[in-house]
């Protein structure tokens, strides 16, 4: 069984479409980020996910951290999921569920060393899945995401086996490591940016090479 797996940074409807067609079962649309690649702008977000298959989520990756803002964004761009990049107060999360009825919220935790299993514990009580990264969000620019870089993957499989929600995993993964990262967290799912692109670009070949090492 092939895991799950959500291509992040989509740029475009063709982006979409390729990602699609290979299998992806979620799409991650970034909006306006402090750093990293993928940015575009809400209408396109909007579209992409008008004319995305019911089958496949759609993923507003939003670093914004007041619910309201966070509720009219939403409203704008109309996605299936929201993917919360930065840490949110724990009381936002009824604010969010109470606007946005069936809308799910996931939990990025960016993994940073031991200490982030007491905090994707806590995390999890409120939101539907977690997602465990490697940014670095106490940074003067804040990274909240698309790095590259790999983390404890040891860390993530105690995180994993602690909570009851699902995880996805990301960070750093491609088509030289993805099955490793697999065996050695079983995510719920995996989330993959930059180890897919060329110049910036979805690549194909990258994206094929991918599919075959998760299968």
């Amino acid at each position: 069984m092939i895991t799950r797996f959500k291509v992040c940074c989509i740029g475009g409807r063709e982006e979409a479409s390729l990602a699609i067609r290979y299998g992806a079962a979620a799409l991650g649309l970034v909006s306006e980020m402090p750093s990293g690649p993928g940015v575009i702008p809400e209408h396109l977000i909007r579209e992409i996910a008008a004319s995305t298959p019911p089958a496949v989520s759609t993923f507003l990756l939003t670093s914004r951290t007041d619910p309201d803002e966070i509720v009219e964004q939403h409203r704008r761009c109309a996605t299936t999921a929201i993917q919360l990049v930065d840490r949110l107060e724990l009381d936002a999360y009824d604010q969010l569920r109470a606007a946005l009825p069936g809308v799910r919220l996931v939990q990025v935790v960016h993994v940073t060393g031991p200490g982030s299993l007491e905090e994707a514990v806590d995390v999890g009580r409120y939101a539907d899945a977690l997602l465990l990264d490697s940014g670095r969000p106490d940074l003067a620019v804040r990274e909240l995401g698309g790095t590259g870089r790999v983390h404890d993957w040891e860390v993530s499989r105690a995180i994993r086996e602690a909570l009851e929600v699902p995880v996805f995993l990301a960070g750093g993964l491609g088509p030289d490591n993805v099955a490793e990262a697999v065996r050695a967290v079983q995510p719920f799912a995996v989330d993959v940016c930059s180890g897919l692109r060329t110049g910036g670009r979805l690549d194909e070949a990258k994206l094929h090479a991918f599919v075959a090492a998760l299968g």
